[in-house]
């Protein structure tokens, strides 16, 4: 959930949190590859892999890639996730983008091997004590342990990197960051770094003097001048520009800009928070995101859970949902129902919470609970080998294709339980899956197998 580089600042607890939650502690060995016989024990629920110092397990490979693989806990298991990794990941001896470890599995990361091993103690997370924190809501133990970091985050004046999916709520807690810190009292400006084209983000974040650049018919003040004294939000920081991304380095390392045709340095006091829904770590794998930026950036780093991790929290979700909207009267009890309920805690929602607030809205516009976009999930077996997918321009590209492989796995997985009767042990057969990771899938896509 949190990781700070070696050899960083350790975070104060500014607020003690109301509980725990243990998660199973694991032992990597390196077998092949950087210092043989070196192992680290996990101390929270993920572990990043690489040649990167940021990384928990460091390896002098040259075949590993900067940000290699990441180990994470998952409802009771391990997965490993490639990064992006210009070698691959394997887990014993097949090449994976995504999946689960068994006790005494083997990663192959180019030609360095990593034994995985569990451990009998436990890790402890901490659990914040409220089920709210401003416009965030939900009691689930993955939103707890989400408001004990920003809560721990707000206490400091660490740059914080926010991850997770669109419509997970990362602007929402990078404010809350805010509002619960020092800093409450001054600015918080916001800068979209993939909504503003880049001939214009190098004045939008720096500002501009007078006869700049044609057009440039008055001074400008920049972004990080008018933060000064409060925060700096740059939102979708993985669409920052290569050019502006050493400059942006240069102002976290002294504090000092210049404007666009200017000559003068300015001193800002300004606490940079940034935020992405990409994993940026990929970017860096490519030489599309400066290694040392993204070091300085991720000081702190908090993940916001997508909602299929907190399906406990999609009644207040709904409830929080409908106040906004001004609903309290007979346009909202069709949501209230159990089944209403059920229906949308088995619905997938790629877009997350702005996706959920968008179906309650078309909810109430025809005044009662409409069925939920499960993906196509309704398709025989036959549509769904020869499904054409809409492409959807509207949507930036990387967010497109987030939603067509989700639609792709959805009808894969119902086509795959059709041709085997519900049978999960010879559809996982069939698909060369472990049986572990198609119930996974099934329940991250709302689906259930007969046996």
């Amino acid at each position: 959930m949190v990781e700070s580089p070696p050899g960083g600042p350790t975070l104060d607890d500014g607020s003690a949190a109301a509980a725990y939650s243990d998660v199973r502690r694991f032992r990597l060995l390196v077998l092949e590859g950087g210092e043989i016989g070196a192992k680290i024990e996990s101390t929270s629920d993920r572990c990043s892999i690489g040649s990167h110092p940021a990384c928990q397990l460091v390896l002098d490979e040259p075949t590993v890639s900067r940000f290699h693989c990441e180990i994470r806990l998952v409802d009771g298991g391990a997965r490993v996730v490639d990064l992006g990794s210009r070698n691959g990941t394997m887990v014993d001896g097949v090449r994976i983008r995504d999946a689960d470890l068994g006790n005494g599995s083997v990663l192959r990361l180019g030609r360095a091997a990593i034994r995985f091993d569990y451990e009998l103690a436990t890790n402890r997370i901490a659990l914040s004590g409220r089920d709210q924190m401003g416009d965030m809501v939900g009691g689930s133990p993955a939103m707890r342990a989400t408001y004990a970091l920003l809560e721990r985050a707000a206490a400091t004046s660490m740059t914080v990197l926010f991850e997770g999916e669109t419509g997970t709520g990362k602007s929402v807690a990078a404010y809350e960051v805010h509002r619960q810190g020092a800093r409450t009292d001054g600015p918080f400006v916001t800068v979209d770094c993939g909504a503003i084209p880049p001939s214009l983000l190098e004045s939008e974040l720096f500002g501009h003097e007078r006869g700049a650049f044609t057009g440039a018919d008055a001074q400008r003040i920049g972004a990080f001048e008018e933060a000064d004294g409060g925060t700096l939000f740059l939102d979708e920081i993985g669409e920052l520009p290569l050019d502006l991304q050493s400059k942006l380095l240069r102002i976290l390392e002294t504090r000092e800009l210049r404007r666009v045709g200017g000559s003068k340095m300015i001193t800002v006091d300004v606490r940079v928070l940034a935020a992405t829904n990409h994993d940026v770590r990929a970017a860096v794998n490519d030489q599309r995101f400066r290694a040392d930026l993204y070091y300085r950036l991720a000081v702190v780093t908090i993940r916001l859970p997508p909602l299929r991790e907190r399906r406990d929290d999609l009644p207040v979700l709904v409830e929080q949902i409908l106040r906004s909207l001004g609903a309290r009267g007979p346009e909202a009890q069709p949501l209230r129902t159990a089944d209403a309920l059920a229906e949308m805690a088995s619905a997938p929602w790629p877009g997350n919470v702005r996706e959920l607030r968008n179906h309650v809205q078309r909810c109430i516009f025809h005044g009662r609970a409409l069925p939920v976009d499960h993906g196509d999930h309704a398709r025989s077996a036959a549509e769904a080998e020869t499904v054409t997918a809409v492409v959807e321009v509207d949507l930036e590209f990387a967010e497109a294709k987030r939603r067509a492989l989700i639609g792709f796995e959805r009808r894969y997985l119902v086509a795959l339980l059709e041709r085997h009767a519900g049978n999960v042990a010879a559809a996982a057969a069939a698909a060369g899956l472990h049986r572990v990771s198609l119930h996974r899938l099934l329940r991250d896509h709302g689906l259930r197998a007969v046996r």
